[in-house]
This record gives structure tokens, sequence and C-alpha cells, in this order.
């Protein structure tokens, strides 16, 4: 369907070509391709050509590339993500997307404000050399454990923080890798958040969540027992026909790519059972196919 497309999330590795290749015929139409912290098992010019080549004769594309890491830190491996995400603002254009994504990061156990400075030190260069390249950044939402006052990874999990961000970059190729789930985990409605923050939104990560109120009611959320769920699309509290709605409405034009192997029954061998019902459901949810109007 025009405007938004529906895909999924991919490692990024020597086996990424033949996993595209596997999974196609289902009927994906956008791969975020993914690393964790550093370009461990292949760099993305050691797969760039292969996956060119899986893709080629289908209408699928790279939405985007992803590295996961703190690069806000001051030890050997933030540097290794901070050349990382440079690495893949210079290669994006190989990949036939102008996206790179990934966690803001923070200083380990601090506040959210008192990583700003270090935030603006470390991302201003990077921003604008992102533009110089005609390539946007984004930032997921995870809060990876982290809250307000301390953490270890991600300072861009909420409303007041990104207020924080967008303030101290206010460019217009920064904004959002957003995802419904990390707002529910904190108990934020997704809908209304849409609708002030659609314009920051540059792509969707699609994975929802099952807020769990009698775990609450009884145990809390730091409980022996699971107070949320993270959920893949379909099987969680979100109704996704209303989320694609404000999507549209606030103009976005980017990727729904699924993010799986969270669920807490569609995992293991029914992992790609949870996925594919999820890309069917989300297709439904944004309208089903294409119809041309008449003339």
């Amino acid at each position: 369907m025009e405007q938004i497309r529906i895909g999924t999330l991919v490692n990024g590795n020597r086996n990424t070509g033949s996993y595209l290749r596997q999974i196609l015929p289902h009927g994906f139409e956008s791969f975020s391709i993914t690393w964790w912290q550093q370009f461990k098992e292949a760099r993305p010019e050691e797969i760039v050509d292969e996956v060119r080549a899986a893709l080629a004769g289908h209408d699928a594309v790279i939405s985007s590339l992803s590295v996961f890491g703190n690069p806000l830190e001051y030890d050997e491996l933030a540097e290794v993500t901070r050349r990382a995400w440079r690495d893949l603002i210079d290669r994006a254009a190989d990949f036939g997307t102008d996206l790179v994504t990934g966690f803001a990061g923070r200083l380990r156990d601090k506040p959210v404000p008192e990583s700003m400075p270090r935030f603006r030190e470390v991302w201003t260069p990077l921003v604008e050399y992102a533009a110089s390249k005609r390539v946007r950044i984004a930032f997921e939402n995870c809060n990876m454990g982290g809250d307000w006052q301390r953490g270890d990874w991600n300072i861009a999990f909420n409303p007041d923080a990104w207020e924080l961000i967008f303030e101290a970059i206010p460019a217009e190729n920064l904004g959002l890798q957003w995802e419904p789930c990390h707002q529910l985990v904190q108990l934020i409605d997704p809908l209304p958040q849409i609708r002030e923050w659609g314009s920051r939104m540059f792509n969707v990560h699609g994975k929802d969540a099952t807020v769990r109120r009698e775990v609450i009611a009884r145990h809390g959320f730091n409980g022996r027992e699971c107070a949320v769920w993270h959920r893949t699309p379909g099987f969680g509290d979100s109704n996704w026909t209303d989320l694609i709605s404000e999507l549209r409405l606030a103009g976005f034009r980017g990727s729904i790519d699924i993010e799986g192997w969270h669920d807490p029954v569609y995992r293991g061998e029914l992992e790609m059972t949870g996925q594919v019902h999820a890309l069917n459901y989300l297709k439904r949810c944004r309208g089903g196919d294409l119809v041309a109007n008449p003339q």
C-alpha cells in the first residue's frame, strides 16, 4: 500500500541474504537490518551485494539500518558503537535507504538531564554529518530497563526526554523509531502520542504489549510476576487500525517493521507463524490492498 509498508527486522550477519530469500515469499514489504553494538559477524559492506541480490525482482525495500548500543559512554565499546553509526550513515544509500536508527545512549546510572551535555557533544556532529549525506537519524524508544533516574542504554524512551532531545538538537533529520509497546509498558496511551509526536516518527517498530492489570493490582510492576508482556502485533492490547489511522493523519510515510522474538507464546518454533500472522493483520489494519479510484 502507498505510504506505509509492513515489514520485519532482520539481523545483520553473513546469513542475512539467505534469510531474506526464505521469508520474502511470505509477503514482507520492507526489512530493517540490525546489529548489536558493533559489526561482530559481518560488516555492512560485506553483505550489501547479497542483500541487493536477494531483493532483486521484488518490490520490498530496506527501510533502515540499525545499530543498538550506548554511544554516549566513554569506554572503548561506546567508541566502536559511534563508529558503527558513522559507517551506517556512509552505507545507507548502498542499501537503498536514508534512515539509520538505534539508541540515543545515556551516561550509566545518571538521571536523564545529566546525559544531555554529552548527548549534544556526541550527536550534534553525527546528525550534521548525516544531513550532509541526506540521511535521517531516528532513536528507538525502548527504556532497556531504565527510568528517569538511572539506566544503562537509552534516554529516548519517554516524551519528557524527547522534549530535551529535540530542544538540544532541533534538526529536521532527527526523529524517532517509535514503538507502542515501549509506551504501554509505562502505561502511556500511544494514540495521543502519535498526534503530538507523529511528525518526528520516521519508522515504527511493530511490537505491541499486553498490560496484565490484575497482576499489577496484586504484585505491582517489580514483583515476581511479569506485569507487561511484549507481544507480536495482533496478540496485544492495541488496535492497530486506530494506530495506523493516526499515523496516516500525522503524515507518516515510513515502514512498520515487526520486531519479533519477544512474544511469550509465539516464539521458538512458532516465531515465524506469529510474524506472518502480524504481517497479514497489519496489512488489514492498513486498509488492505490499494484500490485505485475510478477515473
